[in-house]
């Protein structure tokens, strides 16, 4: 462990969320690294378990809302950095507006409060709306960060963008929302878009920290780079490498956008999640982009099976749903 509290010439390096899967990944990537660094993690409550496992580790907490109208308090929260990471949180509130105003705070906060800052690092992603012309338009969490992206570009900031890939959490939910029993121990399951369709699987929690850390500590990247995260992946292998995993058939069949409208329970995502799956087929994660290589990291990201052997049968089970199945 290379943290340091007392080396004033050792980098600060801001990490927006820490107690979250982007965060935490990344303040643990910092934290295996051999140079040393000063960790300051920004949270909404110090007093979360994963905030008091950081403190003892050496990272300074402060407790911040970065929100709209606590420009003051963010501000004061960048003071001194040399390095920002930062992230926003579509899902807690399903705003486009409110995250793109929160991300451009963020940018404007690290720029105007810390002239020492070398480095801003945003978690961004691809404008689904901008690559496919327009004709799909609801994956608003995508393209609220993407704004974002081009407002920090438009900053004048040192600015690396890294993104996420697809989180391995989200088959789980998918699955267990979409699994159709065809007799003893036999299921199917599909989305709106064909088995052959390619995803940059990413164990986030584990492995997303690993690339930020190569913006920082890689010379050929820094300020002007941006690292796309995830290793390629049929959607179709990888419910084959469930199933076998898990010991039970489960066979991908793609159903239409019409099955998934009246199938998919939670109706208010549906035009969201039906756009990014048409997304994922007809243009691609990262649109004509692919993942950055893994020779840039310090160490190989999990592979979907070593993610499924690290969570066990047990565990799978609990997830999908299936009681002791």
């Amino acid at each position: 462990m290379t943290i340091t509290t007392s080396d004033l010439t050792a980098p600060l390096v801001v990490v927006v969320g820490i107690t979250g899967n982007q965060g935490g990944s990344v303040a643990r990537a910092l934290i295996e690294s051999d140079r040393a660094y000063r960790i300051r993690g920004l949270t909404r409550d110090v007093d979360k378990l994963a905030a008091k496992a950081f403190a003892e580790q050496g990272v300074e907490l402060v407790q911040v809302a970065l929100t709209v109208g606590n420009e003051g308090a963010a501000r004061a929260a960048f003071a001194g950095a040399d390095i920002v990471f930062s992230v926003t949180n579509f899902g807690e509130h399903a705003d486009y507006e409110r995250e793109v105003a929160e991300g451009k705070l963020i940018v404007d906060a690290a720029k105007h409060s810390s002239p020492s800052l070398k480095l801003f690092i945003w978690s961004g992603i691809e404008s689904v709306t901008e690559l496919s012309g327009g004709r799909l338009s609801n994956a608003k969490f995508f393209d609220s960060k993407a704004a974002v992206t081009a407002y920090a570009r438009d900053s004048g900031l040192p600015l690396a963008v890294v993104e996420a890939g697809y989180y391995m959490d989200n088959i789980f939910n998918a699955v267990a929302s979409a699994l159709v029993a065809k007799g003893a121990s036999a299921y199917t399951f599909g989305f709106p878009m064909a088995k052959g369709t390619l995803l940059p699987f990413i164990d986030v929690a584990g492995d997303y920290g690993l690339y930020v850390r190569a913006a920082i500590e890689r010379p050929e990247l820094g300020a002007g780079s941006e690292v796309l995260s995830g290793t390629i992946l049929e959607i179709g292998d990888a419910i084959r490498q469930l199933a076998e995993f898990y010991g039970q058939n489960i066979v991908y069949e793609p159903i239409s956008i019409e099955q998934f409208s009246e199938s998919f329970p939670y109706k208010p995502v549906v035009p969201i999640l039906s756009d990014m799956y048409q997304f994922y087929e007809t243009i691609g994660y990262y649109g004509a982009k692919k993942p950055s290589p893994a020779t840039i990291l310090v160490r190989r990201p999990k592979t979907w099976r070593e993610y499924l052997e690290g969570l066990g049968r047990d565990e799978i089970v609990r997830r999908l749903g299936l009681g002791n199945a």
